[in-house]
């Protein structure tokens, strides 16, 4: 059962009596029992309610620890403690003035036993929605106040929400998907006229979903519908900063709240200093401890009581709406501490569970029992930027030019410094870089080699939406370019992408292409589970070919992509050790019979994927 999370209701449960202090705010709003770790923190929020007296009525397997004040008087911070005898009830806090006391009623909960909190891994593949520009399925919640919908301005807000999601999750389990990643859906209340937070990465409320993109309780639903077609849900989070307009930060419980708590003082965005063995305490904290921009304020986590609290929230998602990962926005940018503690703390709670932090740099050193780095990061999973670096630079979009594959041989051949390379997130693109497919591309060439690989290299890949319909957009135009709404989301746009006839004959190609690999790869344990031989192209001797093998137990699957514009010749007894005493492989693009005991002519640009 979802437990809806109406701050209303919960301030029902509050009986004044004299009391002149209100209390406008508690977070969490609810809690469970049964949860690994016993403390809790709560914060209370409301004028005056930091000098009143708190107690708590006797409640078996409870209690009260101790209650910390801050600077600000309208802040309490309550921590109790929930030991493994208590059941799920109301608790009943007392808070006396000079003048009146009133009594809150907390609820605990019993822990949900509705699926979630799977984590997502390898055997998964992942399909980025930005919530506000894939499908309008809601128009009456569109508008905010006097932040209004305009289609026609690419950084603006466009209408697209939580319900357009919910409305195509067919349409996304039959591509193949196994799994969402969302922008952020939470609160981002920030001037649209000025800002622009339709990305949503500037929150203004860590426990409410935007609500132009839905409730808490549509969030819950679309998790709980996705669930049910085999599809998880990955929510992303930032804890390195919030929007400027967040309800805090005209009240600040404490003067170390944030970094450069006076006023905006610019990240260097140098993310190498994180991990820098030369670098001085003074560049690394310039790094970590600056705003990312100047609407995003930096949340200081080495506040304990802020450490405690966004520690609590991330746990408060996973309870409550049951996802099933995380992607952390801004990895490097957050204190390394917290960063660890934060990552330990959840996958204790849900150690089937997976977060994935995005950095761009020193990718080896984040990823949990790193190699190069001493101290533990506990973070599981990390975006491969290192690959799609070297994409544009492998495929050209000159259809003249030769595919350079040696490129992505020479960055796979350093997998060695990953502690896992299986837990790498890799992509051709996201919402911050350019779209892999251009508008100069005539023919499939590059989609169709670059998509071979993404799904059936090593790691974890994700598809942004879009790129079955061979999307576009340029990161030099603008980042509501790279942004684009998906045709057919919204009943006035003249094409709907997302009906089969209603496609190119381009995009007929592409989406039949990706959505073959996508389907067959579900089943493919060779592809999702196995050891990974490569082969290394030479083209110094003409030899354009980049041929890899994945493996599990009996199951195989060769991999041959012809990076040349003209034919190449395949011997298969190069690939005896990978190969064994197989006779024949079956191409799952053409579904025909390859025989390996002859010469393979691959033509220019050609693929082949040998299920052996």
């Amino acid at each position: 059962m979802r437990h809806l999370f109406l701050i209303i209701v919960l301030l029902t449960g509050i009986q004044q009596i004299g009391f002149s202090e209100t209390i406008s705010r508690i977070e969490p709003p609810f809690w469970w029992v049964d949860m690994k770790s016993p403390e809790l923190q709560i914060l209370v929020y409301g004028k005056g309610i930091g000098t009143s007296e708190v107690t708590m009525k006797p409640y078996p397997g409870v209690k009260l620890k101790k209650v910390v004040q801050v600077k600000s008087p309208n802040y309490l911070f309550l921590y109790i403690e929930i030991n493994k005898t208590a059941k799920a009830g109301k608790l009943d806090f007392i808070f006396k003035s000079k003048i009146g006391k009133t009594v809150i009623n907390y609820n605990l909960l019993a822990r949900s036993q509705s699926v979630g909190a799977q984590g997502f891994s390898s055997k998964d593949l992942l399909y980025l929605i930005m919530p506000d520009r894939f499908a309008n399925g809601n128009p009456a919640n569109d508008n905010w106040g006097k932040d209004t919908v305009n289609r026609s301005i690419p950084d603006a807000r466009h209408g697209g929400d939580l319900a357009g999601i919910e409305n195509h999750l067919d349409y996304i389990a039959d591509l193949g998907i196994t799994a969402i990643w969302l922008n952020p859906v939470l609160e981002n209340k920030m001037p649209e006229d000025k800002y622009r937070s339709y990305h949503g990465y500037a929150t203004t409320d860590y426990y409410k979903v935007d609500q132009r993109l839905g409730s808490n309780e549509d969030y819950c639903r679309l998790i709980s519908e996705s669930h049910k077609r085999g599809i998880k849900m990955v929510m992303d989070m930032i804890f390195n900063h919030c929007g400027s307009y967040h309800w805090w930060m005209n009240d600040l419980p404490c003067e170390d709240w944030l970094n450069h708590h006076d006023g905006y003082v610019q990240t260097t965005h140098n993310s190498f200093a994180v991990a820098d063995i030369h670098a001085p305490k003074s560049e690394k904290m310039a790094m970590t401890d600056g705003w990312f921009v100047e609407s995003m304020p930096d949340l200081n986590q080495r506040n304990p009581l802020l450490a405690d609290y966004l520690i609590q929230n991330s746990i408060w998602w996973i309870e409550y709406a049951r996802i099933d990962g995380i992607r952390h926005d801004t990895h490097p940018y957050t204190d390394f501490e917290f960063l660890s503690k934060w990552c330990k703390r959840v996958m204790e709670e849900y150690p089937s569970f997976n977060i994935m932090g995005e950095s761009w740099y020193t990718l080896p050193w984040w990823q949990t029992k790193s190699k190069v780095n001493p101290d533990e990061t506990h973070l599981k999973t990390i975006m491969d930027f290192n690959l799609y670096n070297t994409l544009s630079k492998t495929f050209p979009v000159n259809k003249k030019v030769e595919f350079h594959l040696r490129n992505l041989y020479e960055v796979i051949a350093q997998d060695y410094l990953y502690n896992d390379c299986n837990n790498i997130l890799v992509f051709l693109d996201n919402h911050d870089v350019s779209r892999f497919f251009k508008q100069e591309d005539v023919t499939l060439d590059r989609f169709k080699q670059a998509i071979a690989f993404l799904l059936t290299t090593r790691g974890i890949p994700q598809i942004y939406y879009g790129t079955e319909i061979l999307s576009t957009g340029e990161k030099s135009e603008g980042d509501g370019n790279l942004r684009k709404d998906f045709p057919g989301g919204w009943p006035s746009d003249n094409t709907n992408a997302f009906l089969y006839e209603n496609r190119t004959n381009l995009q007929i190609e592409a989406y039949v292409f990706l959505r073959k690999i996508a389907r067959w790869r579900r089943s493919c344990k060779a592809v999702t589970e196995g050891e990974l031989f490569h082969y290394a192209p030479d083209e110094g001797r003409d030899n354009y070919c980049y041929v890899f093998a994945r493996i599990k137990g009996n199951d195989k699957v060769l991999v041959i992509m012809n990076g040349s514009t003209k034919s190449q010749v395949i011997r298969f007894d190069k690939y005896y050790d990978v190969l064994g005493e197989a006779l024949t492989g079956k191409d799952i693009i053409t579904d025909s019979i390859v025989s390996l005991k002859e010469d393979l002519t691959i033509p220019g640009k050609g693929i082949y994927i040998l299920e052996i």
